[in-house]
């Protein structure tokens, strides 16, 4: 491993150790919850909208290292952001947050806050959930 990839790996465990934004919203604009029953990850995502972009996110429950550490960044990472751009998130934006490719192994635990996330903008959307095709 790299120095690099080293570094990456301590700001992911970093995350896991001490996730930001961690806990629930009293009154959100939408939550959702999502659950990986390959490992068992289940993480709850509450947002709170206000002119068409989040005004805060937050999310609870319980996972592996990469799984909290995605939720922890990716919570961090959408605050301000509209929920079209959102809705255009996919995998790189993942892989990037992350600063790593988790392979085909751990991605479903990268990803399942940013499909938790996406389910909660089609719920106050009131559209079909579309996070099968990430």
């Amino acid at each position: 491993m790299s120095e690099i990839d080293d570094l990456y790996m301590e700001e992911i465990i970093s995350n896991y150790e001490h996730p930001h934004n961690r806990g629930s919203i009293s009154n959100p604009s939408a939550e959702f919850h999502g659950h990986n029953p390959v490992c068992g990850d289940d993480i709850r995502i509450y947002i709170t909208i206000k002119d068409g972009k989040v005004e805060s996110a937050k999310f609870d429950g319980d996972g592996c290292s990469i799984s909290i550490a995605s939720a922890s960044i990716l919570t961090d990472y959408v605050k301000g952001k509209t929920l079209e751009e959102i809705e255009h998130m996919g995998v790189d934006t993942i892989r990037e947050l992350l600063n790593i490719d988790p392979g085909p192994v751990r991605l479903k635990c990268a990803t399942l806050s940013l499909k938790t996330l996406k389910g909660a903008v089609f719920l106050f959307e009131h559209k079909p959930n579309d996070t099968g095709n990430l």
